[in-house]
């Protein structure tokens, strides 16, 4: 039986084979699910905001830049090659219906950068809108599923 795990705003958790990886209730934040097929490693990053998190934030993973590398180094230790990442994109809604927002713009800038400036290929997203969404990533096959609002969830990726 598969254990799930929830990642919350903030959090990187890597996980192997019988498990399935979950984030809800994403809004402006992205979750970046990321899966090596070959040593069946996954991972899920919440990210809140871009960039890299000042010297005196606790949290750092709240920050794109230490939740990246977190999550590369994180599944490294666990048997992947970094060469071997796919990730997959879900969040960055304005659910706040905000007029002049700009953090869900920032975020997917600054997560498609530091995934292309480390070789990572983006293979799926659902990014944008209004809706909060959610993703599942099942760690045994590599399929991302996301929903949004209260809608069912649907597959967004499968590797071959």
């Amino acid at each position: 039986m598969k254990r799930t795990f929830d990642v919350n705003t903030g959090e990187v958790k890597v996980a192997t084979e019988q498990a399935l990886l979950r984030s809800t209730a994403i809004g402006s934040c992205i979750v970046v699910t990321a899966y090596d097929a070959k040593s069946r490693v996954g991972a899920l990053a919440h990210i809140m905001l871009p960039g890299k998190a000042p010297a005196e934030e606790v949290q750092r993973t709240k920050y794109a830049e230490d939740a990246i590398g977190r999550m590369i180094a994180e599944m490294t230790r666990y048997g992947s090659n970094s060469g071997d990442i796919e990730a997959c994109l879900v969040g960055a809604g304005n659910v706040l219906k905000e007029k002049n927002d700009t953090i869900c713009e920032e975020n997917i800038q600054a997560i498609t950068a530091l995934l292309e400036k480390k070789r990572i290929a983006i293979r799926a997203a659902a990014l944008g809108g209004t809706t909060r969404k959610g993703v599942l990533l099942d760690v045994e096959t590599g399929s991302v599923f996301y929903s949004e609002g209260d809608r069912k969830e649907r597959l967004l990726y499968k590797p071959k």
